[in-house]
């Protein structure tokens, strides 16, 4: 018999967005009866030997000290372990000229459960009964951010511009800020920079239009920095990290090869910090202490930047470069194929336009090959109107091998020229 739930339970025990498309994908490589399949659907980080070992190191230099026990041992404040709060506190001071103090951060068990706690902080209905509204300035965005409110409809995102370079086989979303819409009804705006799913980075002017729309109204901006600076600095064009009185600049360690450890960071005014460390305190108590301390370890020293420059950085942007080169040489000239513009992150996402099958129906063709990629539709969370775009798009994982990436490719650009044949015969 099925457990009694209630509305919350039921709206939060059921998979939504890529969650959803994953299960497919785990019950296909189960199902797979020796088939071997190029799988560039996961976000997890691969495991690279370098980062491996940093996080090996201070493990060894956490051991060997007498901090040790109070770390694991004992519980620790709600707001974080001191010696990491400090850590990020004169690291930002020296590298961005800030003024921050230990209140100005908290430390979350990662970041998804950050944004769970900013959405129903400051999103969803208020003491007297007005709907506070979650904005997402453009949308595709992180799928993360459609299972955060516990008030599905105080969600709400906009469609972005196209610059579309039809030459190069390029383009790149931007915030249509004839149509963003920031108001008395805004409870927090939210984004990724970098952007997972597309690799698109916000330039520094339209982040700072966006906190100057919501500043009137005394809305936080909380800015998804998991693939930023300074650390693990997955960004492949300059940018700057943009700070501010309405400003929550938000980061994770996870894609600095500690997703298992779970640590988030909030850094921002301290009445947002303050409201968002409450809810922790009543939700979770605080993030593993052990996670914590190695990172304040990794920080200090400045090992943490210097190989999210010279390792994590590298790595990616030389994956993408070969999807690229890869994606180039094997897709026909004449067919309207795009991909974003591989500012930063470690997906590549790519639009064929006009495409005359869904985009679910494409990775189910993708799958007879052995390739499996992402549907794109599950990333537009937020953005309840119907826009053929949406089925049009896939996610991309940075995460396979050289050779993977180029055969993938290859049977993709295969794959799309027979779909949009058929469809022409068809007719």
């Amino acid at each position: 018999m099925n457990p009694a739930l209630t509305q919350i339970g039921a709206q939060m025990s059921n998979l939504t967005g890529v969650r959803a498309i994953m299960k497919d994908i785990i019950e296909t490589l189960r199902a797979g009866a020796g088939q071997q399949f190029i799988n560039l659907s996961a976000g997890n980080p691969l495991i690279l030997p370098e980062v491996e070992q940093l996080w090996r190191d201070c493990t060894a230099q956490l051991l060997a000290s007498p901090e040790y026990g109070e770390v694991v041992c004992r519980y620790g404040s709600s707001q974080g372990y001191a010696p990491l709060i400090e850590a990020i506190a004169n690291d930002f001071n020296k590298r961005y000229g800030l003024n921050l103090s230990e209140r100005n951060i908290l430390i979350t068990p990662g970041s998804q459960t950050l944004y769970f706690y900013a959405a129903n902080t400051f999103g969803g209905y208020t003491p007297s009964g007005e709907l506070k509204q979650i904005v997402l300035p453009l949308s595709p965005d992180y799928t993360g951010y459609g299972g955060i409110c516990l008030v599905p409809k105080a969600l709400i995102a906009y469609k972005p511009t196209l610059d579309i370079d039809v030459a190069a086989h390029r383009f790149k979303y931007r915030p249509d800020f004839s149509q963003v819409s920031i108001t008395e009804n805004t409870g927090c705006v939210l984004f990724s920079r970098p952007c997972n799913p597309t690799g698109n980075v916000l330039t520094d002017d339209e982040v700072k239009k966006i906190a100057a729309l919501a500043a009137p109204y005394n809305v936080p901006v909380l800015i998804d920095s998991a693939y930023g600076l300074p650390f693990p600095a997955l960004n492949f064009t300059d940018m700057t990290p943009v700070f501010g009185d309405n400003i929550l600049h938000c980061m994770s360690l996870s894609k600095a090869g500690l997703p298992g450890e779970r640590i988030g960071i909030a850094i921002g005014d301290e009445k947002w910090i303050e409201a968002l460390e409450c809810f922790q305190a009543n939700i979770s108590l605080h993030s593993s202490r052990y996670g914590q301390a190695i990172a304040a370890l990794a920080i200090n020293s400045g090992a943490l930047v210097e190989i999210s420059e010279t390792v994590i950085r590298p790595f990616y942007r030389n994956k993408f470069t070969v999807l690229e080169t890869s994606l180039e040489q094997a897709m026909p000239k004449n067919l309207p194929w795009f991909l974003h513009r591989g500012e930063g992150a470690i997906f590549a996402w790519l639009w064929l336009e006009d495409l005359p099958i869904s985009d679910w129906e494409f990775y189910q063709r993708l799958k007879q090959v052995g390739v499996i990629i992402v549907p794109g539709n599950s990333f537009f969370p937020g953005l309840e109107e119907e826009w053929t775009h949406k089925h049009q798009c896939f996610r991309i994982s940075l995460t396979g091998s050289d050779e993977e990436i180029a055969t993938a490719m290859k049977r993709l650009a295969k794959v799309a020229e027979e779909a949009y044949q058929r469809a022409v015969v068809s007719a």
